[in-house]
C-alpha cells in the first residue's frame, strides 16, 4: 500500500493565530501586498459567523528540527515548522483582524482591515465614516479581542443608549449581547487542516494544491523558493520585497531602485539571484538545492543547506546593489530603449541582468565595456524574442555556454556574446525575418520597438519637424499632445485603392511620428 503524504487534523483560530505570532507557522503574506479586498474579508467573517464552510487549510512540514534558527537570524528568528500552501489570504485576513495588524496594499501603503458588526440584524460591513458614527454598529470588531470583550460591549451599549430614543428591554439587550458573544467566539472556530509531511517534494505539493483548489490556481517554482526563504532566510525575502517596494514608492527619498523600464517583482529578482548563484535558469531543482538536498543521492543535510543559502545570499547582494542595478539599466538606454513603453519582454530584461552581473563579477569587466556588449545582447534578445516561450531552457543554455568559458577571460566573454548575437542577426534575418515581423499592425511588437530604438540611436527627427523622436520616447519627458503616430497614407486614400483591412491600414510601415 502506498504511504499517504498527509494527515487530517484541525486547529482552532486562536491556536493558528498564536502559532503565527510565535513563528511556528510561516505567514509570508503579512509582509507582502494583500490581494484580497476588505469586502472579501467581511464575507469571510460572515461565513464563519453563520457556520458556513470556509474551505480547508493546507500546510507543509518543513522538516526542520524545533528551535532551528534562520540563516543569518537572531535568537528570535526561528525556522517555522509549517508552511502555508493553501489558505494564505484567509489566514492573513483573520490574523490581521484578530490582532489589529496592518497589511500592505498594492501601492505598499500600510492599511488596517476594519470590519464592523451590527448586532440588531447580524450584519458585517467594511467600516467607513458613516458606520463610525452609527451607534448601531461595533465599528471595529478587532476591539473584542484586542481591547477586551467586556469594555467593548459596555462601550457599544452606552453608544446605543445615547443614540436611541427608546430604551432597550432586558430581553433585547441579552439577545444583542448573545450575538456579540458569537462574534467573539469566532476565535474558537475550528479549521480543517491537511498537513503534508516533509517527505512530499515541491512537485507533489503543487499537484496536490491544483487538484484540491477550487479555482485551479497553479503554484510556480518561484512561489516555493520564496516561501522557503520565509522559513530559512526571512531577511533575504524582506530585502527582495523592500527593493521592489522602493522601486514603485514615490515617497522614498535618496537613492532607490526606481527606474524608467520596470517595476521589479520579488520572483523576478529571485530568478536573477538564482541565475548568478547557481547558473540555473530552470527553478525546478533549485528548491531541492536550497533545502540541502544532494540531487544525485537524495541525501539532505543542514550543512549543505547553509552553504547553498550562503551562495544565494552573496548573489542576492549583487542583484539588489543599487550601483549594479542602475549601471545595468544604462545598457538599455545605450541600446536605444528609453522607457518601459519600448519593453515587450521583462524576461529579456531580467535574464540579461544575470549575464551583466556574471560579466562584472566573474570576468572582471568594467562598466564601460559591459555597457557596449550587453547593449548589443539585449537588443538581440529583445528583438528576436529569445526569452519568450521556453525562456528558462534558453537562459540555462546561455548560462551553460558562459560557464564553459575560463573565469576571468574578459575577451572570451565578450567574444562569445558577440558570436551569439551575430549568429542570430544574420543577413537572412535582416532581409527576410525582420521584414516579415514588421508586417503587422501590433502596437506591442518587439520588432517595432527595435525600430524605435534604432531611431533613437540615429537621433532621428519626427516627420516634418526638427523635434527628436528620442525626446518623445524619453520616460522623463511629457510630449505635447500634438505629437502622435499618424498614418502616412490616409485611410480614405487606401480605401480608394482597394485597401481596407485594419491590419494593412495600421501596418507599422504606414505609421510615423508626426508633429
Amino acid at each position: 500500500m502506498t504511504p499517504t503524504l498527509y494527515r487530517d487534523t484541525g486547529y482552532s483560530l486562536t491556536h493558528l493565530v498564536e502559532d503565527i505570532k510565535h513563528g511556528n507557522i510561516a505567514l509570508p503574506d503579512i509582509q507582502r501586498p494583500f490581494v484580497w479586498s476588505a469586502a472579501q474579508t467581511r464575507d469571510l467573517f460572515d461565513s464563519l459567523y453563520r457556520g458556513y464552510p470556509v474551505g480547508t487549510l493546507m500546510f507543509w512540514e518543513t522538516g526542520t528540527d524545533v528551535g532551528t534558527r534562520q540563516v543569518g537570524g537572531g535568537d528570535n528568528d526561528k525556522v517555522a515548522k509549517l508552511l502555508i500552501v493553501d489558505g494564505q489570504q484567509r489566514l492573513t485576513s483573520l490574523y490581521a483582524v484578530l490582532t489589529g495588524r496592518s497589511v500592505l496594499t498594492k501601492s505598499f501603503d500600510e492599511m488596517r482591515i476594519r470590519i464592523s458588526f451590527r448586532p440588531v440584524d447580524e450584519t458585517f460591513e467594511v467600516t467607513d465614516a458613516a458606520i463610525e458614527r452609527d451607534p448601531e454598529f461595533i465599528p471595529d470588531i478587532t476591539a473584542l479581542w484586542d481591547h477586551g470583550y467586556r469594555p467593548t460591549v459596555r462601550k457599544f451599549f452606552a453608544r446605543l443608549a445615547e443614540g436611541r430614543s427608546v430604551e432597550l428591554t432586558e430581553e433585547e439587550e441579552d439577545e444583542l449581547e448573545d450575538r456579540i458573544d458569537r462574534v467573539y467566539d469566532l476565535q474558537n472556530f475550528r479549521f480543517q487542516v491537511i498537513e503534508l509531511n516533509a517527505a512530499a517534494d515541491e512537485e507533489q505539493v503543487a499537484d496536490i494544491f491544483v487538484r484540491i483548489n477550487s479555482e485551479g490556481v497553479k503554484l510556480n517554482q518561484a512561489d516555493f523558493i520564496l516561501t522557503l526563504l520565509s522559513v530559512h532566510w526571512e531577511k533575504g525575502r524582506r530585502q527582495l520585497e523592500q527593493f521592489c517596494r522602493d522601486a514603485v514608492d514615490p515617497k522614498v527619498k535618496g537613492p532607490s531602485p526606481r527606474n524608467a523600464f520596470i517595476d521589479p517583482s520579488p520572483d523576478q529578482l529571485l530568478r536573477a539571484a538564482v541565475g548568478l548563484a547557481f547558473r540555473r535558469g530552470r527553478l525546478q531543482h533549485v528548491y531541492s538545492i536550497l533545502r540541502g538536498k544532494e540531487l544525485e543521492t537524495g541525501d539532505v543535510s543542514a550543512e549543505r543547506r547553509t552553504a547553498q543559502f550562503e551562495k544565494l545570499r552573496r548573489a542576492q547582494d549583487e542583484v539588489i546593489d543599487l550601483t549594479n542595478w542602475h549601471e545595468y539599466l544604462k545598457c538599455l538606454t545605450h541600446a536605444g530603449f528609453r522607457s518601459r513603453r519600448l519593453i515587450a519582454s521583462k524576461n529579456a530584461l531580467i535574464y540579461t541582468y544575470i549575464i551583466w552581473l556574471i560579466g562584472k563579477r566573474d570576468f572582471g569587466l568594467d562598466h564601460r565595456t559591459l555597457r557596449s556588449v550587453i547593449a548589443r545582447w539585449f537588443f538581440m534578445a529583445h528583438t528576436t524574442g529569445r526569452y519568450t516561450g521556453s525562456n528558462e531552457t534558453q537562459i540555462e543554455a546561455d548560462l551553460s555556454r558562459i560557464a564553459a568559458l575560463t573565469v576571468g577571460d574578459a575577451e572570451g566573454f565578450c567574444a562569445e556574446l558577440d558570436r551569439i548575437v551575430r549568429s542570430n542577426f544574420t543577413r537572412d534575418y535582416w532581409d527576410i525575418s525582420l521584414p516579415n515581423r514588421l508586417d503587422t499592425s501590433s502596437s506591442r511588437s518587439p520588432a517595432l520597438f527595435a525600430y524605435w530604438a534604432a531611431l533613437n540611436l540615429l537621433d532621428a527627427e519626427l516627420l516634418f519637424s526638427d523635434l527628436r523622436i528620442r525626446d518623445f520616447l524619453d520616460a522623463q519627458s511629457t510630449a505635447p499632445r500634438s505629437i502622435e503616430r499618424h498614418h502616412l497614407f490616409p485611410k480614405a486614400h487606401l480605401k480608394s485603392e482597394g485597401i481596407a483591412g485594419t491590419r494593412q491600414v495600421n501596418a507599422i510601415a504606414n505609421m510615423a511620428f508626426l508633429d
